[in-house]
C-alpha cells in the first residue's frame, strides 16, 4: 500500500544519494525545510504534481515512489542543480496507478492515465480538473472522491462502485459505463451526450442541469432521483424504476420499451413531443404532469 511513510522515505534516500539537504531540496522545489523535513517522516505527503517535480530534481523516474517498484535510485552519485527534463516529461504518465490503495491524496491537474488506473481502491482523493479522458476503470472502488471539472469522455467504466463521489461539471461524451454501482455521487451540470449506461445499479445520485442528448439507458436501476433539464434523442430499454420523478422536464424524441415499474414514475411539469407521447402510452406511464409541446 502506498502511503506518507513509503514516499517520504524514497524522498530521504533519493536526497541523499544527490548530496542534497532538506534546505537545499527545499529551495529547488520552493517550499519550506520543515515542510520537507515532514515528508520524509512520513507527516503529509506531496501532492501529485510536486512528486513529478521531486523526480525530475532527484534524477528519477516517477514510477520510483510507487510501492510497485524497487528503493534503489538511480539518481546521480552528486548533484549541484536540478536536472533540466524535457517538455515531454511533465505529466507523461507512466506511473502504473493499477491495483493500488490511495487515500486523501491530491491528483488534480492529472493528465493521461488512460489505463493504469484499474482494480485500485480510492477515498478521500482529489481529481479535480484533471483530464481522464479515454481512462479506463475496471473493478475499482472510489468513495469520496472529488472529479469536479474533469474531462471523462471516451472512458469505460467497468464493474466498478462508486460511492458519494463528485463529478460536477463533469464530461462524460461518449463515455461507456457499464455492470457498476453508482450510488450517492453528485452529477450537477455534468454531460452524458452520447453516453451509455448499461447493467447499472444508478441510484440516489444528484442531477441538477445534467445534459442528456443521444445518451441511452439500458437494463439499468434507476432508483430514488429526479430527473430534469432536457433529454434529446435518449433510450430507456429494459431499465427498472423505482420511485423516480422527471420533473420540470423536456423529453424530446426519447425512447421508452420494456421498462419495469414505469407506471409508477412521476412527471411533474414536463414537456414532451408527440412521438415521446406514443412512448410513454405503450409503457403505461402517469401522464398526468405532462403536456404535448405543439409543433
Amino acid at each position: 500500500m502506498l502511503n506518507s511513510k513509503t514516499i517520504g522515505q524514497k524522498i530521504a534516500d533519493a536526497r541523499k544519494k544527490c548530496q542534497l539537504s532538506q534546505a537545499e531540496l527545499a529551495k529547488q522545489v520552493s517550499i519550506s525545510p520543515q515542510a520537507v523535513g515532514k515528508w520524509e517522516r512520513g507527516e503529509s505527503m506531496p501532492d501529485i504534481s510536486t512528486l513529478n517535480h521531486l523526480a525530475e530534481i532527484l534524477g528519477v523516474d516517477l514510477n520510483y515512489f510507487s510501492d510497485r517498484f524497487p528503493s534503489e535510485t538511480t539518481a546521480p552519485a552528486a548533484a549541484t542543480e536540478a536536472p533540466k527534463a524535457s517538455p515531454k516529461k511533465r505529466f507523461d504518465w507512466n506511473w502504473d496507478m493499477s491495483q493500488g490503495n490511495w487515500a486523501d491524496a491530491d491528483f488534480s491537474g492529472l493528465k493521461n492515465l488512460k489505463e493504469k488506473f484499474s482494480s485500485s481502491n480510492m477515498k478521500n482523493c482529489q481529481f479535480r480538473n484533471s483530464d481522464l479522458s479515454e481512462l479506463i476503470l475496471g473493478k475499482n472502488n472510489i468513495e469520496r472522491c472529488d472529479f469536479t471539472a474533469s474531462d471523462l469522455r471516451n472512458s469505460k467504466i467497468q464493474s466498478s462502485n462508486l460511492l458519494q463521489n463528485q463529478f460536477n461539471q463533469c464530461s462524460f461524451i461518449d463515455a461507456l459505463i457499464s455492470k457498476s454501482n453508482i450510488e450517492k455521487c453528485d452529477f450537477s451540470a455534468a454531460d452524458f451526450s452520447g453516453a451509455e449506461i448499461h447493467e447499472v445499479n444508478f441510484e440516489r445520485n444528484i442531477l441538477n442541469d445534467v445534459t442528456w442528448k443521444f445518451t441511452r439507458f439500458t437494463r439499468t436501476n434507476l432508483s430514488q432521483m429526479v430527473f430534469s433539464g432536457t433529454f434529446e434523442d435518449c433510450h430507456f430499454e429494459h431499465c427498472s424504476f423505482y420511485n423516480m420523478t422527471f420533473e420540470n422536464a423536456t423529453i424530446l424524441n426519447t425512447f421508452f420499451k420494456y421498462n419495469d415499474r414505469f407506471k409508477k414514475v412521476r412527471f411533474v411539469n414536463c414537456h414532451v413531443d408527440s412521438i415521446t407521447l406514443a412512448f410513454l402510452k405503450n409503457n403505461d406511464a402517469n401522464l398526468e404532469g405532462v403536456s404535448v409541446l405543439q409543433q
